[in-house]
């Protein structure tokens, strides 16, 4: 790449719309973006300045692994950023970079493997039937947002976490509040620092613990000098959070079954291709609202013909990558024989998301039990009638009326 290419007039700064898209598809914006070139600039709605959008495959890949481009050094800059209140603590999971993040994110580590997941399968498996069997009882019509898709992500989360389930509506009222753009400063903080005590106080009691729920791994860290309380509490949070977008995408994943039955009836039929079907739905759903947490590079680094300056701060969109035609050829079609690239939903490296098996776990028994379990599953209303979140970090529908 010559230097007179690197240095060409940057492209134009692109005001990134505070509401954001309402539907099912990708945001006029960003699909604007991804036509514009591999790598543009955006102002988010909160924050300060602009940002570096990457959006293809490989370069979103690139930067989210390559310790040139630094989460901690967020917190030492004006930064634009989506979340207007939603600002990472230093020494928390989200600001910080290897070998600390990687010594917080080993402390929680076992339950969310594999095998820790499937741990409370059953559990989480028997949770479900058991919202399923209410569904039916109280008979059509339905929301299955309210009935199923909302309570069932919350229960299972906190399963894994360690939370009594007397505290879960107190948990799910705090994360809305710190999650939605509709809140103000003031309600979002005093959400926060509930949180906070909160967990403060389980984790605290929990010192010494031997049990395999999130919260007793921190305890037990905490108790032998592995991590501090403040460090313990933060990542809580972050996975108490992180475990209610599983709603938002499920509800995305459904509307797009009910409203393609075609997709659903061959679901039914084929139960054996459910596993690969559910990564193209993932791959294919956009379930947040564009990019996430910016970088800041550390070092000038080329990305698609353009130089990245050191201190530039440079966000992704896994959404983009994941209609990369590179990658995923004819990428608005969904094609459940698609290929064994992975897709970009629970992001890449060292702050991929850690709940990807637990939301792939809980999206597998949900596509299950609805498909199986409720004959004739379909829309009551029109598609256009399905109300989307508004002035929410991760969209889906508010509620999803069904018939059966």
């Amino acid at each position: 790449m010559s230097e007179e290419t690197l240095t060409e007039k940057p492209p134009p700064i692109r005001p990134w719309p505070a509401d954001g898209p309402t539907g099912p598809d990708l945001g006029p914006v960003l699909t604007e973006l991804m036509r514009e070139g591999p790598v543009t600039r955006v102002e988010l709605p909160g924050g300060e300045g602009w940002a570096w959008l990457v959006t293809r495959y490989e370069d979103v890949r690139m930067v989210a692994g390559d310790p040139r481009f630094s989460r901690e050094a967020v917190l030492d800059h004006p930064v634009t950023r989506l979340a207007p209140h939603f600002v990472p603590d230093r020494g928390t999971v989200g600001s910080l970079d290897p070998p600390e993040h990687t010594r917080l994110r080993g402390a929680v580590a076992p339950a969310f493997t594999t095998q820790g997941v499937e741990r409370i399968r059953d559990r989480a498996r028997d949770m479900l039937d058991e919202l399923v069997d209410e569904l039916l009882q109280d008979g059509p019509p339905a929301d299955l947002t309210t009935t199923v898709l909302g309570p069932f992500p919350i229960a299972v989360i906190c399963e894994l976490m360690g939370v009594p389930a007397a505290d879960r509506h107190a948990l799910h009222t705090w994360t809305q509040q710190i999650l939605s753009r509709a809140h103000g400063r003031e309600d979002s903080d005093k959400a926060r620092r509930e949180m906070d005590a909160y967990f403060a106080d389980l984790i605290g009691l929990r010192e010494g613990s031997t049990a395999e729920d999130v919260t007793s791994l921190l305890g037990a860290a905490l108790g032998r000098g592995e991590v501090t309380l403040e460090e313990a509490v933060g990542l809580a949070v972050l996975l108490q959070i992180g475990g209610e977008a599983v709603t938002h995408q499920s509800g995305q994943l459904f509307h797009l079954l009910l409203t393609r039955p075609d997709l659903a009836e061959r679901l039914r039929a084929e139960p054996e291709i459910r596993p690969r079907a559910i990564d193209e739905l993932l791959r294919y759903i956009p379930h947040r609202d564009a990019v996430g947490l910016a970088r800041i590079a550390m070092k000038d680094v080329e990305i698609g013909g353009r130089l990245i300056r050191a201190g530039d701060p440079v966000c992704v969109s896994y959404l983009a990558a994941n209609r990369d035609p590179d990658v995923f050829p004819d990428p608005d079609t969904i094609d459940f024989s698609r290929g064994p690239e992975p897709h970009a939903s629970f992001g890449f490296g060292p702050h991929s998301c850690p709940g990807g098996p637990l939301a792939r776990m809980e999206t597998e028994l949900l596509v299950d039990a609805l498909l199986d379990q409720v004959p004739g599953l379909r829309p009551a209303v029109p598609p256009h009638q399905v109300p989307f979140t508004k002035g929410a970090l991760i969209r889906g529908p508010e509620a999803l009326p069904v018939m059966w």
